[in-house]
């Protein structure tokens, strides 16, 4: 048999790649060709995967947080043969980044597409804080159910993934928790698209790392033996490692090499010419000779003894465990979740508490939390202010994993970036915590989620000008609007503690969608007096105070200000006439439902009023060219009901509106 070297490998990845690349006209092949090198040492040597299983949860994980470089990844993936029958074809790779490709312009997560992608990268820094979530999700995981878990993640990043400021949010977290499974190849080309690197940054990332907790080296990125070394000792370390790659983007290319031309430019026909010639490939486009294909073949079936050896592992865990394992990783909620659920809603039906819904977002927790114990909470420094910490979620630390509570640190972003993570990983439903007007710190990351359609749960509290007297720096006035315009976001905004727990139950049971509870700080009164089984917060919007006879008058409302819709009810009413109020703790779901659900709901009265402490923009689907009672400005600081009658966001205005219609 002929033996086939390193260079026939890594050439393999390189020409793929840049034959993919000016098929297309598009693209990035500098990244793939200098890379070749210590991508292929990692998934000829190290890498933990067996291409058979795609999915097998004891795999390594790899993560292409440099993403652009996508035709790196497509190329490993159809060379090692990730998916088995369903794996990329040539024809695949040949499609880069065409309409309905399973190769698109950068690595993208979607239900039954490209088997071997883990999540998708696009926005720089991503990937990487992504990376820690998994990282974190493993050593969470190995901690409760031992030896079954035992797998590393690693991360191939660029250097505009570190210039990106997730960046230091991320390598922090990971530094403080000992995340020592985590690996980062850095591709140390210093080059980005302007130029050298140079032009614009000049830290020195390997003191960058290690003051943040990481082990830091720089190696030759073309020298096989320094990779393998490299990553060895990686994993024996008991710190994250970061190893820098010096390389040279583009690699082989006759005049592009070592330029900011062959970063994201299509190669020319001539100039991989004589890259063929350089690198002695003489094969046409997207041909790979036989042995070196079998060889990386081969590869992709290295991990198949160590997969053998984790079912035996697994098939030996106590069958109680066992089930509990396997019912966490298809993401199945508990069997007792709905009767919980339940209960405590008849518990609050009779109770009829008044509290904030921060406050009854607490009290669901100490209910849900205990019987759904993927459930992990965690916030971004305000566990105080946001009351995520039950008893059933214990704080993680880095020498004890075995919790369920993670303080971030004032790191929104990378806080939601690794939630998603996580929630990729398996295994558990993450939940990140801050202020509401703090998402937009973290935009990228939750648009990432609704994109990827991750599993992750956010509480974001201190969701109006109801906060009072911190000010219009931290008053949402306009994130629940843009928030509720991303698409496959679920955002929930319920109006009392019966409505928190179903918007809970609602956000748990929405496997494929993320969800963010938009929670007040201040008190408000309990509307839900008379147990309803059925989950109405699940259907967006339904009626929640009928009209004493035909209604004149629909006043749609959410949150907070749900009770004072029904207050203005009782105005309208002692002028005879009839309202009804309906509460929309969630429009996109409302939007789902069927038409005849959603004519009910909207009715037919002859004047329909919109009231939320935000802006209006979103709620002429519901209530036409109807008046909205909101916020036309930014907020002002002072004492939450002083606020509420400054703005005009009273039941007495909202009845004036409705008269004023009515009259005109």
């Amino acid at each position: 048999m002929v033996e086939v070297s390193h260079d026939a490998m890594a050439n393999a990845i390189r020409f793929l790649s840049a034959d993919a690349v000016e098929k297309a006209k598009s693209g990035h092949p500098g990244l793939p060709m200098g890379a070749a090198d210590f991508a292929t040492v990692l998934f000829r040597d190290v890498l933990k995967f067996d291409a058979a299983d795609a999915s097998w949860p004891d795999r390594d994980r790899f993560v292409l947080s440099a993403g652009h470089g996508s035709m790196l990844l497509y190329s490993l993936i159809y060379l090692t043969g990730i998916g088995g029958a369903d794996s990329l074809k040539i024809s695949d790779l040949q499609a880069f980044r065409q309409l309905g490709s399973r190769t698109p312009g950068h690595p993208e997560v979607e239900v039954g597409h490209t088997p071997g992608i883990e999540t998708t990268t696009g926005p720089l820094g991503q990937g990487l804080a992504t990376a820690v979530g998994m990282a974190l999700a493993e050593r969470m995981l190995a901690a409760e159910f031992g030896d079954v878990v035992d797998h590393h993640t690693y991360v191939l990043a660029s250097d505009g993934d570190l210039m990106e400021g997730i960046s230091q949010e991320a390598i922090a977290i990971a530094g403080h928790l000992k995340l020592a499974r985590l690996i980062v190849l850095y591709d140390d080309n210093g080059i980005s698209i302007d130029g050298k690197t140079s032009l614009s940054d000049s830290v020195d990332q390997l003191m960058r790392f290690r003051s943040a907790g990481w082990r830091a080296l720089r190696i030759d990125g073309h020298d096989p033996k320094a990779i393998l070394s490299a990553l060895e000792e990686a994993k024996r370390a008991d710190q994250p490692t970061l190893i820098a790659c010096r390389t040279t983007i583009g690699y082989g290319l006759p005049t592009r090499a070592g330029t900011n031309k062959a970063h994201g430019e299509a190669p020319g026909a001539a100039e991989i010419a004589g890259a063929r010639a350089a690198l002695n490939w003489p094969y046409p486009p997207f041909e790979v000779p036989d042995d070196i294909l079998s060889v990386w073949r081969k590869a992709g079936t290295r991990g198949a003894p160590a997969r053998a050896k984790w079912r035996t592992t697994l098939d030996a865990l106590a069958p109680d465990r066992r089930a509990e394992y396997d019912r966490r990783l298809r993401g199945d909620l508990p069997a007792g979740f709905a009767a919980a659920v339940d209960a405590y809603k008849r518990q609050l039906a009779t109770d009829a508490p008044e509290m904030a819904t921060r406050k009854s977002g607490e009290a669901a927790l100490k209910v849900l939390a205990p019987v759904v114990p993927e459930l992990v909470t965690g916030s971004a420094d305000l566990t105080g202010s946001t009351n995520t910490l039950v008893p059933a979620t214990r704080e993680i630390t880095p020498d004890d994993m075995s919790g369920r509570y993670i303080h971030w640190g004032i790191r929104e972003h990378g806080m939601v970036a690794a939630c998603n993570g996580m929630a990729l990983h398996g295994g558990f439903i993450p939940s990140g915590a801050s202020f509401m007007c703090f998402t937009d710190y973290a935009r990228p990351a939750i648009r990432l989620s609704a994109l990827m359609g991750a599993h992750v749960v956010h509480v974001f509290t201190h969701e109006s000008i109801g906060l009072g007297e911190d000010g219009p720096t931290h008053q949402p006035v306009e994130q629940l609007a843009s928030l509720r315009a991303m698409p496959n976001l679920l955002l929930f905004r319920p109006a009392d503690a019966v409505e928190t727990v179903e918007c809970w139950q609602a956000a748990l049971t929405m496997r494929h969608s993320p969800s963010i509870l938009a929670l007040t700080r201040q008190n408000l009164p309990a509307l839900r007096k008379v147990h309803v089984a059925d989950n109405l917060c699940a259907l967006g919007a339904y009626e929640i105070s009928p009209a004493q006879g035909k209604a004149a008058v629909s006043i749609f409302a959410s949150g907070s200000e749900v009770s004072i819709a029904v207050a203005a009810q009782k105005l309208l009413a002692d002028k005879n006439v009839a309202a009804r109020v309906v509460s929309v703790p969630c429009t996109e779901l409302f939007f789902k439902q069927d038409d005849a659900y959603r004519a009910k709901i909207l009715g037919d009265a002859r004047v329909r009023v919109g009231v939320e402490a935000a802006v209006r923009q979103g709620w002429d689907a519901l209530i036409g060219d109807g008046p909205f009672i909101g916020m036309t400005t930014f907020g002002a600081s002072g004492p939450y009901k002083q606020l509420y009658e400054h703005f005009g966001i009273t039941a007495a205005k909202v009845a004036e509106a409705a008269l004023a219609r009515l009259n005109a």
